[in-house]
């Protein structure tokens, strides 16, 4: 996030901006179907996080809870924060033997931007299990782990 007048900019520092995504988490974003938050508390550096996703209606994946990890390393939000399902799952840009969502196949994580956040990130995705290619394809059984 960049602020000031015409011309000029600050950049916000990268602490500042995990604590505004932090607050933003905590409150509930939208419906209530996509949240995320810190792994540990006591993490000064606020680098681990786990968001979760409720499937999106009228797909494969509708009612199905999916359990995320978001990495922020020192970088971000300069570069995307790495991201791995936990829960598993078969959509075209999440490897099938771990979980990890290919930066190549999902545009917001290869087209990264500095104002795009975590949430945007997992808005994303579950609108990717929506999307045409992903919303019928056959699922792990439900519960199972990466």
């Amino acid at each position: 996030m960049t602020l000031g007048s015409a011309g000029s900019s600050v950049v916000v520092p990268r602490n500042f901006r995990l604590l505004e995504e932090l607050e933003k988490g905590e409150k509930g974003i939208g419906d209530g179907t996509v949240s995320y938050g810190m792994d540990d508390g006591d993490d000064i550096y606020m680098r681990s996080w786990t968001g979760t996703i409720i499937g999106p209606y009228n797909t494969v994946h509708e009612g199905r809870i999916y359990q995320l990890k978001l990495f922020c390393d020192k970088d971000y939000p300069e570069k995307p924060p790495s991201v791995r399902f936990h829960s598993r799952i078969n959509m075209t840009c999440v490897n099938h033997e771990t979980g990890v969502v290919e930066s190549k196949k999902f545009g917001l994580l290869s087209n990264w931007q500095r104002k795009f956040t975590m949430e945007d990130i997992l808005t994303q995705l579950k609108k990717e299990m929506a999307a045409s290619h992903n919303r019928k394809l056959i699922q792990p059984p439900e519960g199972t782990c990466y």
